[in-house]
């Protein structure tokens, strides 16, 4: 269970919700914004999606009153691709199950790969899970399988995070003495 002084967890997604996936073409008919070409974007070898993480993140993240973890595919490539860029420390990094420990009957029914990882990883402490991949199934699961509050924030993965999302996290985060489960 939570201790009073554990700060909640925050997962995050880096596809999606740091590298968007593209804004529709009304909105940026030139393409995607790119970011600077200097300092940790200047070092972002083989991967050209690098350029568009928006560096503005790593401080607003890194003024929510939470704990960052990793939660990626990129796993600890997030730590030395993506953490330079946003200015941020090395953070922990959830492991995923291999394949074919997975539930095949959770697939089936729509449930994301990364769902009991994280309720198992998050061991009733208070979470946020940032996505662009989460479903109801997943909130659902969630809500009947996790003590502790949790807040899973679907971000769409052509704008990436922006201001709304932040608000929801910020007011989430300074609200945790509600509800047990909040989706």
């Amino acid at each position: 269970m939570t201790g009073p002084t554990q700060r909640p967890l925050l997962f995050l997604d880096v596809d999606g919700p740091l590298i968007p996936f593209g804004p529709p073409p009304e909105h940026h008919p030139d393409g995607h914004p790119i970011y600077g070409t200097s300092g940790a974007l200047r070092d972002t070898g083989s991967n050209p999606l690098l350029t568009r993480i928006n560096p503005a993140h790593g401080p607003r993240l890194s003024a929510l009153p939470c704990d960052l973890v990793w939660a990626t595919t990129w796993m600890d490539d997030a730590n030395a691709c993506v953490a330079p860029i946003l200015g941020l420390p090395r953070l922990p990094v959830v492991d995923w199950p291999e394949p074919s420990d997975l539930d095949e009957q959770d697939g089936r029914n729509g449930l994301h790969g990364k769902t009991r990882a994280l309720v198992g990883w998050a061991a009733g402490r208070s979470f946020a899970w940032v996505d662009d991949e989460i479903t109801d199934v997943d909130r659902a699961w969630v809500s009947g399988h996790h003590q502790g509050q949790a807040l899973l924030h679907r971000v769409d993965p052509r704008q990436g995070l922006g201001d709304a999302d932040y608000a929801v996290l910020t007011e989430w985060l300074h609200g945790l003495r509600g509800s047990a489960v909040v989706t």
